[in-house]
């Protein structure tokens, strides 16, 4: 169905051509119910719990970084609910990026898939930034010193009064950069292979975070969560405010359930198996993190956790060495399959931008082989390699947590949207709740609260990105801002003039 050639930007795609893409993609069909499931841990367990935990309790919520871990995961679990709907209904590889073209229209999907690669490409160059951290440790305790002009960021944050600001590092992160490329090449080879390895590294992770908590219960010293709540010291550090800031930080470590979705496409029953994995993982990881910060906070004082590795130095509080060997060795391997995890999720993401002739054809080549989108893969790999050695963990973790909140609104309105213009949709999930009838039109509770809180969660990002740029550190602002300004210049130049729906044919 081909639309009219004056209105690129506004042009939806139909739910019948959304099926007819599902049918007609060359993807295998290889993933299960724990496959998906095993996917999502993967993604969630991460540098959210490994290293940013430690920087959103050290810098903004001292111990009341369990009640921002509480806010985030609120906000997850609407915004959950609203993505297992909707893969349900749209089992297609793309996740937010199909789903708002066929709400919001061709310019919004465009805007949503340049934040999912801000999301995911950097959700990626965070964790390397993390891997980096522990294995640098890691090395140490066998007497083997990395220099640190290859293991720390050309941009590099430092304490300051109510948070943190950027100055040069003059270094760059070759290890993280170097553990990004890496992990791509089981991508190239094939999902099903990537997907195997995924579930041993998430089976190890998860197992170094259980024997964590339970051998660092009997050390916790009770009197480090007083006061739970540190009174304010300006701006966002500490107290009411500090919780929230905190809640924006941790915001990404969730992002690993939408990673589930950008799977439906290669998911063998996705109306069953895509809302099993997202909600699964979402709740599992939920308590795993409650229970993991308790006791690194218990165990440390949250000023000392401002680390990249903070469960290391937890460990060494604990003064168990073998325990201290085996989380830095799980750490190590656990954060490779967030590499894999999210590199592959934007991988399939830009997969569907490029079948859709928003962007260059490479993004959808298919090796002949493997049949995975091998071209595209290394080239998101590469750009995610250069995040990772250039930039700090905390700049990547905000930035992220922006692209975060934005596409899982816009998921939570696509909901509400085709509730009223497709109500007779065979819906497999459907989000809970009910709703109001406002004006003849169905307003969701779930859907609604999934909005919010995404608002919650990005107003405490931009309000520090605005002090930041007035006390003239310039950094995230211009990050920010240039990212946004190529992507424009991608779709204006490029992608109105490919597009497949849009036909504007030059």
């Amino acid at each position: 169905m081909m639309a009219k050639r004056n209105a690129p930007l506004s042009v939806r795609k139909s739910i019948a051509d959304i099926h007819s893409d599902a049918g007609s993609h060359a993807l295998r069909a290889s993933l299960g119910p724990m496959h998906l499931l095993l996917l999502g841990v993967g993604s969630i367990i991460g540098a959210g719990i490994y290293v940013m935990t430690g920087s959103a309790a050290a810098h903004f919520a001292g111990p009341a970084v369990l009640l921002s871990f509480l806010v985030a995961g609120s906000a997850c679990v609407f915004a959950g609910l609203c993505y297992a709907e909707l893969a349900s209904t749209m089992p297609v590889s793309g996740s937010a990026y199909v789903y708002a073209y066929a709400t919001l229209g061709e310019a919004s999907a465009w805007g949503l898939g340049w934040l999912l690669l801000l999301e995911y490409a950097l959700a990626g160059s965070t964790v390397a930034v993390g891997f980096s951290g522990y294995l640098v440790s890691l090395l140490a305790t066998f007497g083997v010193h990395v220099p640190p002009e290859i293991a720390t960021p050309l941009i590099r944050s430092i304490a300051a009064p109510g948070g943190y600001r950027f100055a040069s590092g003059g270094g760059v992160n070759l290890i993280a950069g170097g553990a990004v490329l890496v992990m791509a090449a089981p991508l190239i080879i094939g999902v099903r292979q990537s997907a195997a390895i995924n579930s041993c590294i998430v089976a190890l992770k998860a197992t170094v975070l259980v024997a964590f908590v339970v051998f660092g219960a009997s050390a916790i010293n009770w009197t480090h969560f007083t006061p739970f709540l540190p009174p304010n010291e300006g701006g966002f550090a500490f107290g009411w405010p500090g919780v929230f800031r905190a809640a924006s930080v941790i915001f990404f470590a969730y992002l690993g359930f939408e990673t589930v979705s950008t799977a439906a496409g290669e998911a063998r029953n996705p109306q069953r198996d895509v809302p099993f994995g997202i909600l699964g993982s979402l709740v599992t990881c939920t308590l795993l993190y409650i229970a993991v910060a308790t006791v690194l906070i218990g165990v440390v004082p949250y000023r000392q956790l401002g680390v990249v590795d903070p469960l290391a130095a937890a460990v060494d509080a604990i003064a168990i060495p073998w325990l201290l060997m085996f989380v830095k060795v799980g750490a190590v391997i656990g954060l490779t399959s967030i590499l894999l995890s999210t590199c592959y999720a934007q991988s399939r993401i830009f997969y569907a931008m490029g079948r859709d002739g928003l962007l260059p054809p490479i993004f959808s080549a298919l090796h002949p082989r493997f049949r995975t989108p091998w071209l595209g893969t290394i080239t998101i790999a590469v750009g995610m390699a250069l995040a990772a050695a250039l930039l700090p963990i905390t700049l990547l973790g905000d930035l992220i947590s922006l692209g975060t909140a934005s596409s899982f609104a816009i998921v939570c309105f696509a909901v509400i949207w085709l509730r009223n213009t497709e109500p007779g949709l065979p819906r497999p999930f459907s989000v809970p709740l009910g709703g109001v009838w406002i004006g003849g039109r169905w307003i969701g509770v779930a859907p609604v609260l999934g909005i919010v809180m995404c608002l919650v969660m990005v107003a405490p990002l931009g309000s520090d990105l605005v002090v930041k740029a007035w006390h003239a550190d310039y950094a995230p602002a211009l990050v920010l801002l240039g990212y946004l300004a190529v992507g424009a210049l991608i779709y204006v130049l490029y992608g109105i003039r490919h597009s497949k729906l849009g036909g504007a044919e030059h």
